[in-house]
């Protein structure tokens, strides 16, 4: 009996020393290709750090370009209910479901990637984590700023040379600035911007440098226009790493930990440095070497485009307001991290 009793034990240390030992595999979910700078830079190497600090008990399944079905609009749902473990996703593709969240998409609000994500990220928790419900916050970025690429060649210059063009818009805030400055915003994701730009369905884009090449934009634009040089971009998109909340609560405790510290505000600025501000200049290049026309805004022109999407400003604070929140005080304290994060 003795000798079944220590039989029985050890088969029982060994399954559960085999239990706790097994990997835990996390499908990540993504709209664009494997190709793409973000997929590469950031989403890849977040799941190789993981994988290194679990010692291989913790691994990621990348599903890039919509592989587990649905519309971009789709991954934070698929992520609050479980269709997904982790997706990054622009939440504002959900329209009118991130108010709150979306005051860092309003124009000439944001300088850096590094910068405004720090903003960002510290805005949400201390404002904005209803909006996020059902899904535990890895990391939260923007981009480096919105410059506009066009088919045409003598590009834009002034406001009078956008109005009427029908130009990409990433969000709705873009949306309303793009219509304050005279153009016709045509709201579409990402990957639909090369064949829409080809066939003409669109005059140009906004898009932020860091997914020129995912668009082939240095090929199919031939003009370029950003802000002046450290003046607050054009537009901004926000953008959301996060995971399904009861599939982090189902983990052990020292596999939380390497979420933990692989989640947080210094992830958010690596994201928006490493994924967005570092690639500025090359693709720049990109579009330099093939003779494209880059402009930049002379300070004139600028604050005129400033002064013509103001309202935009002022509508997101009475949506916001209308659904129970402080718009001003919100748009203070987004100004406020902004000053404090994205000099």
């Amino acid at each position: 009996m003795s000798r079944l009793a220590a039989f029985v034990a050890a088969a029982l240390l060994t399954v559960g020393t085999c239990a706790q030992a097994q990997t835990v595999v996390l499908k990540v979910h993504h709209f664009l290709p494997a190709t793409a700078n973000v997929h590469r830079n950031l989403i890849q190497p977040w799941c190789d750090k993981i994988a290194q600090e679990s010692g291989d008990r913790m691994k990621c399944q990348i599903y890039p370009a919509m592989q587990l079905g649905g519309t971009p609009a789709q991954l934070f749902d698929q992520a609050r209910d479980g269709v997904a473990d982790i997706v990054w996703t622009i939440p504002t593709y959900s329209a009118g479901r991130f108010v709150k969240s979306e005051v860092f998409e309003l124009p000439f609000f944001t300088r850096s990637a590094k910068g405004s994500s720090q903003a960002y990220w510290d805005y949400v928790q201390k404002s904005a984590l209803d909006e996020y419900q059902g899904v535990k916050p890895l990391f939260l970025h923007t981009n480096d700023g919105s410059a506009f690429h066009l088919s045409s060649a003598k590009g834009v210059r002034t406001l009078d040379d956008l109005k009427g063009m029908k130009i990409r818009a990433a969000t709705r805030l873009n949306s309303r600035m793009l219509t304050a400055l005279g153009a016709a915003p045509v709201q579409m994701p990402l990957p639909a911007v090369p064949e829409a730009m080809s066939k003409g369905v669109i005059d140009g884009a906004m898009v932020p440098w860091e997914g020129v090449p995912a668009a082939k934009l240095q090929e199919i634009a031939k003009s370029h226009l950003d802000a002046p040089a450290g003046q607050p971009k054009f537009a901004n998109s926000i953008f959301a790493f996060v995971m399904n909340q009861a599939r982090y609560n189902a983990l052990p405790a020292d596999l939380k930990k390497v979420i933990e510290a692989n989640s947080g505000l210094a992830v958010s600025a690596w994201a928006g440095e490493k994924g967005f501000d570092a690639v500025v200049v090359a693709n720049h290049k990109l579009a330099s070497d093939r003779g494209n026309t880059l402009l930049t805004l002379d300070a004139a022109e600028y604050q005129r485009w400033i002064k013509a999407a103001s309202d935009v400003d002022d509508q997101w604070v009475k949506e916001v307001s209308a659904k129970g929140a402080n718009g001003p005080a919100l748009l203070e304290q987004a100004r406020t991290l902004i000053l404090q994060y994205d000099r």
